[in-house]
C-alpha cells in the first residue's frame, strides 16, 4: 500500500507535540486533519500542475501538502518560526520532489515574494482574514484567482451583494479587486482543535483594475466613512470628510448618487463615482477609522 502524502489526525498531533505547539486563538490556529477535506479544497481552488500558489499561514502543512500533491509550486508565508522550520522537513518526508519555498514573516508585512503567484489558497487565521486578504490583493498584482477558508460570517460578508444584511465594508473593498463567491462549507470536525465557529470557502477571480491607486485609497476612505454608522444616510456619514452634509450632498448628486442612500445600498462603482467627483488627494490622505 502506498504511503499517504497528506497528514491525518495522528500525524497532526504528533507534529504539534514534537514542536511544543499549543494552538492559540491569538494566532487563529486551527489545523485541518482530514485528507478528504484538503483534497476537496485543492480541487475547488482550480490549481493544477505548474500553478504558482501562495499560501498564508500553512501551519503544520495539511493544505500545503495537498497543493503540492496537485503539482503546484507553493510559497508558504508563516510567522511562527517553529512551524516554518518544520514544514520543509515534513514535505521532504512525504513529497520529496515537491517545490516548496517558505517565507518566515508576518503576512501583513510581506510586500514581495521569491516568485509571482497566480493563485492564493489558504486557511486564513480568523482574526486577520480580511486585512491579510486585502493586503495580498493590494501588493501582488499577479494574483488572479484564489480560494480561502474563513469564518462563515466573514466569508458571507466578503461574497455579499448590495442590499444584503451582511453587506458592508469588506464586501465593497473586496469587490474593488474582483468577484467573490461562496464556494462551500467546511465541517468543524475536520479541525484540531475544533473551533466554536463555522467555516466556509470563498473563491475569487481578479478583474481588470477599476481605477488608479490614488482612486483606490479615496474609495476605501469613503467606504470606511460610510460604514462607521451604517444606518446613516450618505450625506450624513460623509459630512466629516466634506465638512458638512450640504457639501456631501453636492458631491453625491454630482456623482449620480442620492444623498439619502445608505452605504449598504451602494456598489463599489458608486463609491468610485463619488471619489471621482471629489478632491482625490484630500480623500486619499483622509484619516478615517477602518470600518468593520
Amino acid at each position: 500500500m502506498a504511503r499517504s502524502t497528506l497528514l491525518g489526525p495522528a500525524e497532526i498531533r504528533d507534529l504539534a507535540e514534537m514542536l511544543g505547539i499549543q494552538p492559540t486563538k491569538k494566532l487563529g490556529q486551527n489545523f485541518v486533519h482530514d485528507a478528504n477535506t484538503v483534497r476537496r479544497i485543492v480541487a475547488a481552488s482550480g490549481v493544477s500542475a505548474g500553478t504558482a500558489v501562495v499560501e498564508i499561514g500553512p501551519g503544520l502543512g495539511s493544505l500545503t501538502l495537498g497543493l503540492l500533491e496537485a503539482g503546484s509550486s507553493v510559497v508558504a508565508v508563516e510567522i511562527d518560526k517553529r512551524l516554518a522550520a518544520q514544514l520543509p522537513e515534513t514535505v521532504a518526508l512525504l513529497q520529496p520532489a515537491a517545490e516548496l519555498t517558505v517565507v518566515v514573516d508576518d503576512a501583513m508585512r510581506v510586500t514581495s515574494l521569491p516568485s509571482a503567484p497566480t493563485h492564493l489558497v489558504a486557511n486564513l487565521p480568523y482574526n486577520i482574514s480580511v486585512p491579510v486578504l486585502l493586503h495580498f490583493l493590494e501588493h501582488f498584482d499577479s494574483l488572479q484567482h484564489g480560494l480561502v477558508m474563513v469564518q462563515a460570517e466573514v466569508g458571507l460578508r466578503l461574497a455579499a451583494a448590495p442590499g444584503s444584511k451582511v453587506y458592508g465594508s469588506p464586501s465593497i473593498k473586496a469587490a474593488w479587486y474582483g468577484e467573490f463567491r461562496a464556494a462551500g462549507q467546511v465541517s468543524r470536525q475536520v479541525f484540531w482543535p475544533v473551533p466554536n465557529v463555522d467555516s466556509i470557502l470563498v473563491a475569487f477571480d481578479r478583474r481588470e483594475a477599476r481605477g488608479t491607486e490614488r482612486e483606490r485609497l479615496a474609495v476605501f476612505a469613503l467606504i470606511d466613512a460610510a460604514f462607521q454608522q451604517r444606518r446613516k444616510m450618505m450625506r450624513q456619514s460623509l459630512s466629516s470628510l466634506y465638512g458638512s452634509s450640504a457639501a456631501a450632498s453636492e458631491i453625491l448628486e454630482r456623482a449620480g448618487v442620492a444623498p439619502t442612500e445608505r452605504g449598504e445600498q451602494l456598489t463599489v462603482d458608486d463609491f468610485l463615482a463619488i471619489a471621482r467627483s471629489s478632491d482625490l488627494d484630500a480623500l486619499a490622505g483622509a484619516s478615517v477609522p477602518e470600518a468593520d
